[in-house]
């Protein structure tokens, strides 16, 4: 793909082209559709560095231009943040301010460039996850499937019981539904406090999952409706459907990855 690919409409969705490594005016047209606005979601699938590349360049243009306010991380839990460390702050010292551990399943070398591109800003990088303590509490709160709509609920379901491929018991569903539930519920309330303590003029960004970004499933639903937002979506491959974002970065596929051979395994240990 051309690193000089214009931003293009497809399926009522706009859709930017993007490289390896997308150059500063590629992010600028990627803004320029997004803003302003007080919260940017940034969707991702995990296991792409092409979207890793995106969040990092899209924290240092608005760093650069004074308009971000802070980074907010599904891959650290609410609690834990950066504010107050320096902006020369080592990598170890981050890590252990927002308590990030690779045992957590969030390999430190992926996210460290957009981490350290806030901190090294003077911009506060907070956790945004359902600390692992409140999960249990989670798992039995029936009230949490009242915040999302019926049909929502059942396809936050399916989610979960593809996403585990079929390998847990049906009397989990529903408690693992819920603790989905939660974690958009926990992300939201950490932006909302982060939009708060910004100010005027500042933009939130938040990193997480596509699957937690959803305009129609996650994080959006929770905020309040006076709260300006934008969803970009960063998507391996071609889109089949228009995705529930307001724009989305393709980026190349990803090679064949048997998830769910890796999940049997897992669950045999």
């Amino acid at each position: 793909m051309n690193c000089r690919s214009a931003v293009v409409l497809v399926l009522g969705v706009a859709l930017l082209g993007a490289c390896a490594h997308p150059p500063p005016t590629h992010v600028s047209t990627l803004l320029e559709r997004v803003m302003p606005v007080q919260v940017l979601l940034l969707g991702e699938q995990h296991d792409a560095p092409e979207h890793q590349a995106l969040q990092r360049d899209v924290v240092q243009t608005l760093a650069a231009r004074g308009q971000l306010g802070a980074l907010v991380m599904e891959m650290a839990e609410q609690g834990h943040q950066t504010a107050g460390l320096p902006t020369n702050a080592s990598e170890a010292r981050v890590r252990e301010a927002l308590n990030w551990t690779d045992q957590g399943g969030w390999p430190w070398p992926v996210y460290s460039a957009v981490v350290m591109a806030a901190v090294r800003a003077g911009v506060p990088v907070l956790g945004g996850d359902l600390p692992r303590s409140q999960m249990k509490v989670a798992m039995a709160n029936a009230a949490l499937e009242g915040r999302i709509g019926s049909a929502g609920l059942q396809e936050q379901r399916q989610g979960i019981r593809e996403g585990h491929c079929d390998l847990l018991p049906e009397s989990q569903i529903a408690p693992m539904t819920r603790i989905q539930l939660a974690r958009d519920d926990t992300m939201a309330r950490t932006v909302v406090a982060a939009v708060e303590k910004a100010g005027a003029g500042k933009t939130v960004v938040l990193v997480a999952g596509n699957g937690h970004v959803r305009r129609d499933l996650g994080v959006p639903l929770y905020l309040p409706k006076e709260l300006t937002h934008r969803v970009v979506m960063a998507q391996a491959g071609s889109a089949t459907t228009a995705p529930p974002a307001d724009a989305v970065w393709p980026t190349p596929p990803l090679p064949p990855r048997d998830h769910c051979a890796e999940l049997r395994q897992q669950f045999k240990r």
